[in-house]
């Protein structure tokens, strides 16, 4: 880590290609879920576990005025997983999910949902991967984490698809 900026998750191709196939059978929903590594090597992630968006079904959980195409809840099932697998031997480093309108940024709605209810840093040690893509094909994705010296969350790492 250099200065206020964190240290970005190494997702080596086979996790993104798992990511961008998640995202293009979700189209033109978004799509979720995380990314884990090893315990001892928490700097490069080794697979990613796709979750059902529970904005997709009807249900006490869905985030009113939104459509799955501009929203994303884990669901309950795969939340608690979440959860769990912070105990595990490859907890959990970074919660992916897409935007189907091409591009990849932190919208508010996502810096919202990720904060700590109490607004003073994220709600889970985790970074926070976007994907965007349209019908066509995935466009970008890019990588924000906790900045402590921002009081936010920053961009710290982008690739073209």
């Amino acid at each position: 880590m250099s200065g206020d900026r964190p240290a970005a998750v190494d997702v080596p191709p086979a996790v993104r290609e798992a990511m961008y196939a998640a995202a293009r059978a979700a189209y033109p929903a978004e799509c979720c879920g995380w990314l884990t590594a090893p315990r001892d090597a928490p700097g490069k992630a080794t697979a990613a576990r796709a979750c059902a968006n529970a904005q997709l079904a009807d249900g006490p959980d869905v985030v009113p005025g939104r459509t799955a195409e501009t929203a994303y809840v884990i669901s309950g099932d795969d939340l608690l997983a979440f959860a769990r697998a912070f105990d595990g031997a490859e907890p959990p480093v970074a919660i992916y999910h897409s935007h189907p309108n091409g591009r990849a940024y932190f919208s508010a709605t996502d810096r919202a949902v990720a904060r700590s209810p109490w607004g003073d840093g994220p709600a889970y040690p985790v970074q926070q991967l976007v994907i965007g893509l349209d019908a066509a094909r995935v466009v970008e994705c890019a990588l924000f984490a906790w900045s402590e010296a921002a009081g936010d969350f920053v961009e710290i790492d982008r690739w073209r698809v």
